[in-house]
């Protein structure tokens, strides 16, 4: 696989690029951060729920209580070709947004491939915290759990609802549980191939699919990433998530990690970037340009959708002028000319994508 942009643009000039780019990201975090105000990590357009009754569920005991996935079986019955599909930042506990909004994981089937959609995990970034979320002592007054609005809903999770459930009452360990918990249980009950899956998520869980390939690179031989935030630590960054946690479902960035610690450098796909490389991880990277289609209409969810885009897109530029920097040759670039952040655009880039992970997991 070469290290190209989907669309034909080669990396080049490493060096420079680099420097421009972080200055371009750091412009448009510090511009996005204000004006996005409380919906920096949602998608941007109107969800429309679909439970596909081809999925069950499946429960798994864990750190943080029992946690549901729903599993969805390739056509032909194989057991050894494996994709986690992960959510993003308004991630419901009923059920994923790529089954709500999306059908890929039919597509996916088809393809002889077995999806594994990890249910919950609101504003986690799929990570291991340090602590419950709270406020001096105080747990938030936001919801994690029981929410009703689809993974697109942009209604405040500092409105309404208590302080209890998965992260607030109890702290995150969304890592140890996929590439642990989750992990045998899928081989030991269902016979799944615990080694060379792939993993793929959009913006929050992007960047965490990443995170997995880097950290578990025998777990997962492939990762994706759809409007990802792929550069967490460039300025006005922090406090963009910040904002964004505090609306989706009231939680605290600083009970995740501290800021610019250690753990939270191991968190930033720009800063693990070598990791990435030296695994040699099958990479399909993706953002949109930010513009919408004549289907996006014009409206104020577009309008958001296109600013969450574009610091998306800043964000993967910035690891892709990274990644060329250090000589790496395991990724394929989609940049479309039209996209922005929501359901219809991901779900067209799982389709691009799929040739590609089937031929490259199992």
């Amino acid at each position: 696989m070469r290290g190209v942009n989907g669309r034909g643009t080669t990396t080049g000039q490493p060096g420079g690029r680099l420097r421009g780019w972080l200055k371009r990201t750091a412009l448009l975090s510090l511009a996005f951060v204000l004006p996005l105000s409380f919906s920096v990590a949602g998608p941007g357009a109107p969800a429309s729920a679909q439970f596909d009754p081809s999925g069950f569920d499946f429960w798994v005991d864990s750190q943080m209580g029992p946690i549901k996935s729903r599993v969805f079986r390739a056509a032909d019955g194989n057991t050894a070709r494996v994709v986690y599909a992960l959510d993003g930042m308004r991630a419901r506990n009923d059920l994923s947004g790529w089954e709500l909004d999306t059908d890929v994981a039919r597509e996916l089937t088809k393809w002889n491939i077995n999806v594994v959609m990890p249910i919950g995990g609101r504003s986690s970034f799929y990570a291991d915290w340090n602590a419950p979320s709270n406020f001096f002592g105080l747990g938030s007054s936001g919801s994690a759990g029981g929410v009703t609005g689809s993974a697109g809903d942009s209604g405040s999770g500092l409105a309404s609802g208590s302080g209890a459930g998965p992260g607030l009452s109890t702290t995150y360990k969304w890592e140890t549980f996929l590439s642990r918990d989750l992990r045998w249980a899928l081989r030991d009950r269902l016979g799944f191939n615990p080694n060379g899956n792939g993993v793929f998520g959009l913006s929050m869980g992007g960047s965490a699919a990443l995170t997995l390939a880097a950290y578990h690179p025998d777990q997962f031989r492939y990762a994706a990433s759809y409007s990802g935030y792929l550069n967490v630590s460039a300025p006005g960054m922090r406090e963009a998530l910040r904002v964004a946690m505090l609306d989706a479902g009231g939680f605290n960035i600083d009970a995740m990690a501290p800021p610019w610690s250690p753990q939270w450098l191991r968190m930033d796909p720009f800063v693990f970037a070598p990791l990435l490389r030296n695994n040699n991880t099958r990479l399909w990277i993706s953002a949109g340009s930010g513009l919408p289609a004549a289907a996006d209409g014009l409206d104020f969810n577009t309008l958001n959708a296109m600013g969450l885009e574009a610091l998306a897109l800043a964000n993967t530029r910035a690891f892709q002028v990274r990644m060329g920097a250090l000589g790496a040759r395991n990724a394929t670039y989609d940049f479309p000319a039209v996209g922005v952040h929501n359901w219809r655009y991901w779900s067209t880039e799982v389709y691009r994508m799929i040739p590609d992970l089937s031929a490259n997991i199992g």
